[in-house]
């Protein structure tokens, strides 16, 4: 299969030992992106769930690739199937996984095979409180997290949850990728804020537009 970013030329900051951001990493390709995001939430729709304590999330969550990380009232888990449909989870689009492996090898981890990638949307106003990616089973597999439309910040702390998070702007296109000490540090977002985005409307319709989405890639099983 032909690596379609093999071309690319990331601008690469470092932003704690383990972690980096890469600007506009996934801009030149993000018309595959987007219609692979498409077609996934058609399959399975984005929904609202509930987490363990009962507390219904403001963001609303899909997921594509042999697992998908799911919450209720049972507790955080990964499934193969969705619990809605109960179908298998759509495949991951291979954009998806070519651009996470190489945004990975591009900071040093040559071997990441993702089998699970987690769809966040968040409307305006929506947050991510700092929590750690803790279900998978290997933890020497990086984490990567593609955004995009509406900007947000995104707060990373360090391994506890009391830790001080650092702020750190992304946009359409930013791609962030932890793994090694820092693979378990706590992270979230903060609330979105309205934005003018006009590639996002051009490109989305319907209840895609005008909204913050992050593609989580995972190696979970």
């Amino acid at each position: 299969m032909t690596d379609l970013f093999a071309d690319q030329q990331p601008s690469v900051q470092a932003l704690v030992e383990d972690t980096y951001l890469l600007k506009g990493f996934a801009l030149q390709h993000d018309a595959a992106i987007l219609a692979g995001l498409a077609q996934v939430v058609e399959l399975a729709p984005l929904r609202n769930s509930v987490t363990p304590g009962g507390f219904k999330m403001s963001v609303a969550m899909s997921n594509c690739g042999d697992l998908g990380w799911v919450t209720d009232t049972k507790g955080y888990r990964y499934t193969i199937q969705d619990p809605l449909s109960g179908k298998p989870w759509p495949a991951m689009p291979a954009a998806f996984k070519l651009l996470a492996q190489q945004a990975a090898k591009t900071v040093g981890y040559e071997h990441f095979e993702p089998d699970a990638c987690l769809i966040n949307q968040y409307k305006v106003g929506a947050s991510m409180g700092l929590h750690q990616d803790k279900n998978e089973t290997d933890f020497n597999q990086p984490i990567v997290s593609i955004s995009l439309g509406l900007p947000a910040v995104f707060l990373f702390g360090g391994s506890l949850r009391s830790d001080k998070p650092l702020k750190v702007p992304l946009a359409h296109g930013d791609v962030v990728v932890w793994g090694g000490k820092a693979r378990l540090n706590f992270h979230g977002i903060s609330p979105v804020k309205a934005h003018p985005h006009s590639m996002m409307d051009a490109r989305l319709d319907g209840h895609l537009n005008k909204h913050r989405f992050n593609l989580t890639l995972r190696k979970a099983g």
